[in-house]
């Protein structure tokens, strides 16, 4: 991670610290660093220092995790603010605004899924290969392995 001004931030969080106040264990605020979500320096003792603001930015990839965007869709939304600083709540409309449509999508295939899963189920059969009204004979074989009624994509 490049070199903080710790001027800037005062003393800082330890890490230990910061877990604490953001309610995630250290391993993942050092995995959250090695993925260049977050940033910390090193003070004159060699230890590791994180700048307050790090609570939010923690806050809002939790709740971005949570709703199910990939670290690196999260790293990217952040790395888009200027010199990577915490999200404002202007920023955090934006980013939420940009996660929404997928977000929908998501839902929406979710939810066909679980109305066609009742379907294929109901029926007793439980192949796809061999239910006459789903796939009669196994004409979606053709377009290769895994699933096909249930997420066309």
């Amino acid at each position: 991670m490049g070199r903080i001004d710790p001027g800037d931030y005062g003393k800082g969080l330890t890490v230990g610290e910061l877990a604490a106040r953001s309610g995630v264990a250290v391993s993942t605020i050092h995995f959250y660093e090695a993925k260049g979500l977050i940033r910390s320096w090193r003070n004159s003792g060699n230890q590791r220092r994180f700048p307050r603001e790090v609570l939010r930015r923690v806050a809002v990839i939790k709740v971005a995790q949570r709703t199910g965007i990939p670290l690196a869709e999260i790293k990217q939304a952040l790395g888009a603010l200027p010199a990577g600083r915490t999200p404002t709540t202007e920023d955090w409309s934006l980013l939420s605004a940009r996660w929404r449509a997928d977000l929908d999508a998501r839902i929406e295939r979710l939810t066909r899924l679980r109305d066609r899963l009742d379907d294929c189920i109901g029926c007793g059969c439980l192949s796809i290969k061999t239910c006459p009204l789903r796939n009669p004979l196994d004409e979606l074989s053709a377009a290769g392995p895994g699933p096909r009624l249930l997420d066309p994509g």
